[in-house]
């Protein structure tokens, strides 16, 4: 099973060792042990944990290989944030900045990290006070977190500035689309979800407000 596990990780994420998937693999574990006590994710979708979440999350570094400096907002359990931080993790001069608010799951998340042995930059903040301390991503990902408008204006001060958005969105997407055509004029991307059919992840480059 667990060969079958890492050949289905190349296929999503691209070439990474048997050590990062070991980290993967032990991440999973450490997930699972503290949502028995907070709640991390969907109850619902903790028996697929992996590919749900954790594929769903590493597919992310096929679009962007060669990005070295990565930011997360509203990362809750670590998708993708912390994923993308262990994936990333032998790759040398990479940064990854995960922000969520909520202090448990930014407890767990600082934990989780440290019991796998990946450095990430964890801040236990709101998105608005990250602005001044989290400086020129490559990278700003985010997901389940809010409609793309405001997806738009919370990342807004890091994308004017050449950083580039990945956000993963539902089948709803093109509703959220055409609001946030309302307000901003942005390039926009689309990219098929390798792990759900029903799903895509929006490429938003260079939004000017209306």
């Amino acid at each position: 099973m667990e060969s079958a596990r890492f050949s289905r990780l190349l296929e999503i994420s691209g070439p990474v060792s048997r050590e990062t998937f070991e980290r993967l693999v032990a991440f999973e574990t450490v997930f699972q042990r503290w949502s028995k006590r907070i709640n991390l994710a969907a109850p619902s979708t903790l028996n697929d944990l992996w590919e749900r979440h954790i594929l769903d999350s590493a597919q992310l570094l096929r679009l962007a290989p060669d990005a070295l400096r990565w930011l997360d907002v509203g990362s809750g359990g670590g998708f993708p944030g912390a994923v993308m931080a262990i994936l990333l993790a032998e790759k040398p001069d990479t940064e990854v900045h995960l922000v969520e608010s909520n202090r448990k799951k930014a407890a767990f998340l600082v934990s989780a990290l440290n019991e796998v042995g990946v450095s990430a930059h964890i801040h236990a903040k709101r998105i608005e006070d990250c602005y001044a301390t989290v400086h020129t991503p490559s990278v700003v990902t985010a997901r389940a977190l809010a409609p793309l408008p405001l997806l738009i204006e919370l990342t807004e001060p890091w994308l004017k500035n050449g950083a580039r958005a990945l956000f993963h969105k539902g089948r709803d997407y093109r509703r959220e689309v055409e609001e946030s055509g309302n307000t901003w004029h942005f390039d926009l991307v689309e990219h098929e979800d390798k792990v759900d059919a029903a799903a895509i992840i929006l490429e938003v480059n260079n939004p000017v407000r209306r």
